[in-house]
């Protein structure tokens, strides 16, 4: 081992030791995550810590999982998700669907079980919706905007990697929030036509969410796929013409 690998490995131990993932260290470092593992698994076998390798979760191990279930996921957990610890460092991610969509119910429950292939998603009866869960010891690992209290009330922010993400399946990230916080309804107007008053529909969108942040990350993504939209009320955010309701027909469409 050359000097400069030698001064790289110290670095990534240090930053291990401090208790960054693999995945973050092979990342900043630009070094390949086996080899973080390896170098890990040798200072802890020379300084007599047993090494227990960490379940299947991608970012501690420095493995793959499905950005476009995850993209979806994300959009799920931002809009109407929630983590909460339970004992043994154990963690629910719950997402509250209603019984009215039960068809997004099991895309949720679907991708759940893509990302955490090894858990179980079950879910829990509420008055007028369902809880989909999943209990894992990584879901901060995906969710690194897990934290106390309600998500309106503390900053929201994409990690780079997870922008990373959104960027490459933005598509899936809307359709998340759409079905999470969101709807797409018909409104009615009338208008005179030849001194007749006549009724006409068209189709809209509204996402709704009181956390400014949550609702930037959605107009940001709008703006990223060439969604006109427009800020009603300062946390409702409406999709209303054609082309645009066109758009997010053909990738998102109505609740089902």
């Amino acid at each position: 081992m050359n000097v400069y690998e030698t001064e790289l490995r110290q670095r990534a131990l240090g930053l291990l030791r401090s208790g960054a993932r693999n995945a973050d260290v092979a990342r900043e470092l630009n070094v390949p995550a086996g080899t973080i593992g390896s170098w890990l698994y040798a200072d802890r076998r020379q300084r007599g810590i047993p090494f227990k390798q960490p379940a299947d979760c991608p970012w501690c191990t420095g493995g793959e999982f499905d950005h476009l279930a995850y993209a979806y996921l994300l959009g799920l957990y931002l809009g109407d998700g929630c983590i909460s610890q339970g004992r043994r460092g154990v963690y629910a991610l719950r997402v509250a669907c209603a019984d009215a969509w039960p068809g997004i119910m099991d895309a949720c429950g679907e991708a759940m079980q893509i990302i955490r292939p090894s858990n179980k998603v079950f879910r829990v009866q509420r008055q007028g919706c369902q809880y989909v869960t999943c209990l894992s010891k990584h879901w901060p690992c995906f969710f690194p905007q897990h934290g106390p209290g309600k998500k309106h009330d503390r900053e929201i922010a994409l990690a780079e990697w997870q922008q990373e993400i959104v960027d490459a399946h933005p598509w899936d990230f809307i359709r998340g929030l759409i079905h999470s916080d969101g709807c797409r309804i018909t409104n009615w107007a009338t208008r005179l036509v030849r001194g007749e008053r006549r009724r006409y529909e068209y189709p809209r969108y509204f996402f709704t969410n009181l956390s400014a942040d949550i609702l930037r990350l959605y107009t940001d993504t709008l703006d990223r796929v060439g969604v006109e939209w427009k800020d009603t009320k300062g946390k409702n955010i409406s999709v209303a013409r054609r082309a645009s309701v066109a758009l997010m027909d053909a990738h998102v469409g109505p609740k089902y």
